[in-house]
């Protein structure tokens, strides 16, 4: 029970969740209740998120499982509502489902590169985003996988921050959890700060000022090099219904997702 227990704190410290829900954690698995929920609250960029945590007893005495939670996040009178799965402890985190979700920029959510299982249970990677065009019964939106190599693409972008080390580890860190990264970049002979977020999609990152305002990659990474057109070729591919993009894992068996 004691294991189980600290797993379960583990996974809500791991899933950014803090150690807040603890107390209460212990409260309803000590009363043996066969299923419960807990409720926490953040804040991204003065947007309030609030989200409700599932947990279920298992078949053994006294071993609980957190099985999901539901994010809703606000925007003035708006809210949008979106479930999230938890797989041995691992799963989208409080932080990365705002992102997913978050569409306070014109785009439809942002991307987040995680680790994730097939209906085997074996492990592999993929960029996720949430598809708010096709939606489940039950009003989530489909989450969508993409291939697609961040760093490589940003390789030789006359970035900055992709000449240093702990900068570049930095960054990619950022991006794959689906945030805003500011980045340094020369423009019109000055250095000058902007902020990119990732766009596996159509293999390639959206670009912002330094007020977040967007505008366009051309701006900034001009079109028509060598690399350019090989992530055009690449994206035309991938939009052929003919063709299914090559994701890590085992291809020839579709997965299951879970995150």
């Amino acid at each position: 029970m004691n294991q189980n227990i600290e797993f379960l704190k583990n996974s809500l410290l791991n899933l950014g969740f803090g150690d807040k829900l603890n107390a209460e954690l212990e409260k309803q698995t000590s009363a043996k209740k066969p299923e419960f929920t807990l409720h926490a609250a953040h804040e991204f960029n003065q947007h309030p998120v609030d989200y409700t945590l599932h947990f279920k007893a298992g078949e053994n005495e006294g071993m609980y499982f957190f099985n999901k939670y539901e994010a809703m996040l606000k925007r003035g009178d708006e809210q949008t509502k979106q479930s999230f799965f938890i797989t041995k402890g691992h799963g989208v985190t409080a932080k990365e489902a705002f992102n997913l979700m978050d569409r306070s920029d014109g785009l439809d959510g942002r991307s987040v590169f995680k680790q994730l299982y097939n209906k085997e249970g074996e492990k592999y990677h993929a960029w996720i985003k949430l598809d708010w065009k096709d939606l489940t019964e039950n009003g989530n939106a489909r989450i969508k996988q993409h291939n697609f190599d961040i760093e490589k693409f940003l390789d030789g972008k006359g970035i900055k921050e992709m000449n240093d080390p702990k900068a570049k580890e930095e960054l990619l860190k950022s991006l794959k959890k689906g945030n805003k990264q500011q980045i340094t970049a020369t423009k019109d002979g000055k250095e000058q700060k902007f902020f990119i977020a990732a766009s596996p999609q159509f293999k390639t990152v959206n670009l912002f000022d330094h007020q977040m305002k967007k505008i366009k990659r051309e701006e900034l990474f001009p079109s028509g090099t060598k690399q350019d057109n090989s992530q055009k070729a690449n994206l035309k591919q991938s939009n052929n219904p003919q063709q299914q993009e090559e994701l890590p894992g085992k291809k020839s068996k579709k997965a299951k997702l879970k995150v």
